[in-house]
């Protein structure tokens, strides 16, 4: 064990707290983690137990994917990767001995087997449920799948191959792109909270829902399982739904997984954007015109309501709405009923109400900006959706799709994203949630060369504000690394004098620019003179 992550080891003897790299842990029986295995396969069966488990892990591998870099800075792509099996042996469930490990993230290669020695997990399923016909490394499996698939920014799958709890002297496990697997789609479902299982069963040939736009509702960690799990709850049901979340989360596409999972699901679908819908129109929009009710009606039309007969209506920020607006909307809910602009016929609404927004409307209602009558009407049953940046296990499965999605699109053969990339992706907060990785995906890959990886340059050259990078030397090159670590010292450490730097960084911007003077200054901050002057005074 190398002595860089145990000083990331800290106990708080005052407050009662064990620190690992800066997050919380906690330690546990191991004799008690089994009786709890034990206690979860009886209540939920072997499948269920053993997703439950793997989920887990999952989410501990991702999170300390996270902090790889921040613990190894200035080390080779080996070197960092190895912090995650280290880190599972430092946290007291397996000693990890890597048999073969190889990392390309530019060409999206990953290929690894580690054998593994004393593990808790599986020692403690021996003791209670003896040797069996299958692996018991759920989470540690789990645990080995998050870590890679955040760390290499596309969907890792390890599988345990041999397992003392199979009779076998040791445990084996081999890590692939899922996509290298046979069935591998299939093994996911362990990492995928059980209702998303069920919706994904629903569309033949897909490991997830398409949404809107073609984004879809994909994720394997904690936060998106939990909201997840919430639909699973109220789909069958006409219960109002309200959806909370920032822009771009993806409510919307959950808004239609509601609709596909429930009894109205042969019925239509109908969206409208509040915020697009003048105030003066509102009240048409939603529930329909006749014939001459004001100047430009010269046909009857029918409202939102009434397309989304014995369907859903789903109604996207809907804190935008003027007060008038939302006593009208009111109106139709509690009565169960409405007219036509113009008309005198009522009709009866037949739909299943679910709302969307982004701003606390509690706060609007103490501030008068919002009906709170309507506002309890709304908040039925209210699900959050968090934002990426709390859901960093999902990127991979994100980046993975968004990647194969713009390839086909434009044509193009992408083979991945180049480490620097990764690095910057899983740093960034992204402010913009999924719409914006999707857009900066794009980018990238109109950008991108044929046949090249993404690059930093290609995915963030929108004005994007991304965090402090250090630079680390790799086989006599500077590269970039999202360590957080300060840059300067690590130059200075590393022994690299300004001079050097300076005449490393623009050799690497004209390597990365294929020789185009223009682009090379771009991704150097400089213009196109001020590069000529510095190549100049090189004598280049």
């Amino acid at each position: 064990m190398s002595a860089d992550l145990f000083s990331q080891l800290h106990f708080d003897h005052a407050q009662g707290h064990i620190w690992l790299a800066g997050r919380r842990m906690m330690m546990i029986h191991a004799r008690a983690f089994g009786l709890l295995r034990h206690e979860v396969v009886e209540a939920l069966g072997l499948e269920k137990a053993r997703g439950l488990f793997t989920r887990q892990g999952y989410n501990s591998g991702a999170m300390d994917a996270e902090i790889a870099s921040k613990v190894r800075p200035g080390a080779t792509i080996d070197e960092m990767f190895a912090v995650g099996p280290e880190l599972h042996m430092l946290e007291g469930m397996v000693r990890a001995e890597p048999v073969e490990v190889t990392v390309d993230t530019g060409k999206g290669a990953f290929a690894a087997e580690y054998i593994w020695r004393g593990s808790t997990e599986c020692a403690a399923h021996v003791e209670l449920f003896g040797t069996g016909a299958y692996p018991a490394g759920w989470s540690q499996a789990g645990y080995a799948s998050g870590y890679a698939s955040v760390f290499l920014g596309r969907p890792i799958l390890f599988r345990e191959v041999e397992c003392i709890a199979m009779g076998h002297a040791h445990c084996r496990v081999v890590g692939r792109p899922v996509d290298e697997w046979r069935g591998g789609e299939d093994d996911l479902r362990f990492m995928r909270g059980e209702q998303l299982n069920e919706i994904s069963r629903l569309v033949p040939g897909t490991a997830a829902v398409a949404g809107a736009e073609g984004r879809p509702i994909v994720g394997a960690s904690a936060g998106f399982n939990v909201a997840f799990d919430m639909l699973g709850h109220v789909a069958d049901t006409d219960a109002v739904v309200l959806f909370l979340g920032e822009s771009g989360v993806g409510k919307e596409i959950f808004a239609r997984n509601l609709h596909a999972m429930g009894r109205r699901a042969e019925g239509p679908f109908i969206g409208v954007n509040c915020a697009a819908i003048p105030e003066s129109l509102i009240e048409a929009e939603l529930f329909g015109v006749e014939k001459g009710a004001f100047t430009g009606a010269t046909a009857s039309r029918a409202g939102r309501f009434e397309r989304a007969r014995g369907g859903t209506l789903f109604l996207d920020e809907i804190g935008t709405l003027s007060l008038a607006a939302q006593g009208k909307l009111l109106r139709a809910i509690q009565e169960g009923e409405y007219e036509r602009v113009g008309g005198t016929k009522v009709h009866k609404t037949d739909v299943r109400l679910v709302a969307a927004t982004n701003v606390d409307l509690r706060a609007a209602v103490e501030a008068g900006e919002f009906r709170a009558d309507l506002f309890y009407r709304l908040n039925v049953f209210p699900i959050r959706i968090p934002p990426l940046r709390e859901r960093r296990a999902d990127l991979p499965l994100l980046m993975e799709h968004f990647l194969a999605l713009y390839s086909k699109r434009y044509a193009k053969t992408v083979t991945g994203f180049e480490e620097s990339a990764v690095a910057a992706m899983l740093g960034y907060e992204w402010p913009g949630n999924i719409r914006e990785l999707e857009n900066v995906i794009e980018r990238g890959v109109i950008m991108a060369r044929d046949g090249d990886p993404l690059r930093l340059h290609h995915l963030f050259s929108g004005g994007e504000v991304l965090g402090p990078r250090a630079f680390r030397v790799v086989d006599g090159d500077v590269v970039a690394s999202a360590s957080g670590a300060d840059p300067a010292a690590g130059l200075v450490d590393a022994g690299i004098d300004l001079e050097t730097t300076e005449r490393r960084m623009i050799a690497r911007a004209l390597e990365k620019a294929g020789g185009n003077k223009t682009r090379a200054a771009a991704l150097l901050g400089l213009t196109r003179a001020q590069l000529l002057y510095r190549l100049g005074r090189e004598g280049a």
